[in-house]
């Protein structure tokens, strides 16, 4: 239930991790580079395969993809990041088309279809692997996330939650999940889902009427 440092954590290794060469469901690489007019953004949120399936499932998702973020270990396996010795989190990186789906739109998916007040555990998934996370990839991203999470936390307020504990920072290198891990809940419907939000809502027009450019 706490990240090791980098001295205790496990060393990893350089090869990648093999994926499928396309989404199962969407068609489009699972690998960049990607069309120069996409943008990428990562989220965790407890277990990586209800996660990617929300996102697939939206408008103007290019790609998704499950994998590992936010720790110290190159290339770590699932049972690695399971162990806690990684200090990575499950993530989904989501690629998509801002023309047709904004960030804004995205962040009420994320912060709507889970609890990102439960610190090292999704529901009964427990573990550092199971934190929340959002991980930007610039400044403008950055801001608009920082800006979310603090219209959330008045929601979460007012319904009785305590405060916001999911990681809001830049993205460091994002490290595909396993070939089975891809596309889960397509390839097993009935497979496990964890998913449960809170039931307080997130109002993107409030968010849009924000300040949110980058200091």
């Amino acid at each position: 239930m706490q990240l090791p440092s980098a001295e205790y954590a496990l060393p990893g290794r350089t090869e990648t991790m093999p994926v499928p060469p396309s989404h199962f469901v969407l068609g489009h690489p699972l690998v960049g580079p990607f069309p120069s007019h996409l943008k990428m953004v990562q989220f965790g949120m407890g277990c990586f395969w209800g996660a990617e399936r929300r996102f697939w499932q939206m408008e103007g998702v290019y790609t998704t993809a499950a994998g590992y973020s936010g720790g110290v270990t190159e290339n770590p396996t699932y049972e690695e990041v399971c162990s806690g010795g990684t200090g990575h989190t499950e993530t989904v990186l989501v690629v998509y088309d801002e023309t047709v789906v904004s960030l804004m739109t995205l962040l009420k998916m994320f912060w709507e279809s889970h609890d990102p007040t439960q610190g090292m555990r999704q529901g009964n998934d427990l573990g550092t692997q199971y934190r929340s996370a959002i991980y930007t990839f610039d400044e403008e991203q950055a801001a608009v996330a920082e800006a979310s999470a603090e219209l959330f936390q008045q929601g979460l307020t007012a319904a009785g939650y305590g405060p916001i504990t999911s990681e809001v920072q830049m993205s460091g290198p994002f490290y595909y999940a396993e070939h089975y891990h891809q596309q889960y809940l397509a390839k097993v419907p009935n497979g496990y889902c964890g998913l449960n939000g809170t039931g307080v809502g997130c109002d993107i027009t409030a968010l849009a009427q924000l300040e949110v450019a980058p200091s």
